[in-house]
């Protein structure tokens, strides 16, 4: 519906206070957009997908030359601009998909799953590009079902679960909603789990949730700093011998199953 794609049901869609129309509606020059499923051309040369891209949104002459450079430059692609997409890996396409949507350069960017079934280096490449993008200010609307990355570029974050949008915050807004905001895991000696009272456990200052899984004890609690010392005491009181201790905070994968539930989706 942002791209004109699909009309609204109701409402309407604006940009910059202008709203989309139609197919030829000015406004929709603003937008860039980064399908999950490639848009090239694989016999044109990296460089005459540009010119196509920047050609179908008006850009033409010099000013498509130059802005043909720039996105190649951007995405890391200049030393291939004279060669054939089908030559390339799958993360150099993702990256050329990109450039093909930045040549005219939009306002509003739009990508869906841009790093899907790409390799380590090229993913955190095309982080790098994104980040600088929204550095200068560019809009990014971004899909995508790694937590780890909305995580890192989102200002803003929203889940949507069968259609519905269940939480839309700031990602310490929705760490908020977690019952602890971390979690300490003890392994304790083998067979002394059996010795644990998790009634008292749960009832120590500071703890929200206890989980056992064997000998390791996953505790959610509200502070690591207060609750930490108290824990190790409480264990070491009842003679229980810990082998590990290991910390960690709440995470946005930890929201999205608290909000969205565990079953297997399809």
């Amino acid at each position: 519906m942002i791209c004109g794609l699909a009309r609204p049901d109701g409402g309407q869609v604006t940009i910059a206070g202008e709203a989309i129309s139609g197919d030829a509606s000015a406004v929709k020059r603003r937008i860039g957009l980064v399908p999950q499923d490639l848009a090239l051309y694989e016999e044109l040369p990296a460089r005459a997908n540009l010119r196509l891209f920047g050609a179908l949104y008006g850009v033409a002459g010099s000013l498509l030359e130059a802005r043909c450079g720039q996105a190649l430059e951007l995405v890391g692609l200049a030393d291939r601009a004279a060669d054939k997409p089908k030559t390339f890996s799958g993360g150099m396409k993702r990256r050329l998909n990109l450039a093909c949507a930045l040549v005219h350069d939009p306002d509003l960017l739009l990508l869906d799953e841009p790093t899907t079934g790409v390799d380590p280096q090229s993913r955190n490449a095309i982080f790098d590009k994104l980040e600088a993008l929204r550095d200068r200010g560019k809009a990014l609307v971004y899909t995508t079902h790694y937590m780890e990355e909305a995580e890192r570029l989102c200002d803003r974050i929203v889940i949507i679960d069968h259609g519905k949008v269940v939480a839309s915050d700031t990602l310490a807004g929705l760490l908020r909603l977690l019952p602890a905001a971390a979690s300490l895991e003890i392994g304790v000696d083998d067979g002394a789990q059996d010795r644990v009272d998790r009634a008292t456990l749960e009832r120590l200052p500071g703890v929200r949730t206890t989980a056992c899984n064997g000998s390791t004890f996953t505790i959610g609690v509200t502070a690591l700093s207060d609750t930490a010392p108290v824990l190790l005491g409480w264990f070491a009181q009842q003679g229980i011998g810990v082998r590990h201790v290991r910390s960690g905070q709440g995470t946005l994968e930890d929201v999205f199953l608290a909000l969205t539930g565990r079953q297997l989706r399809d």
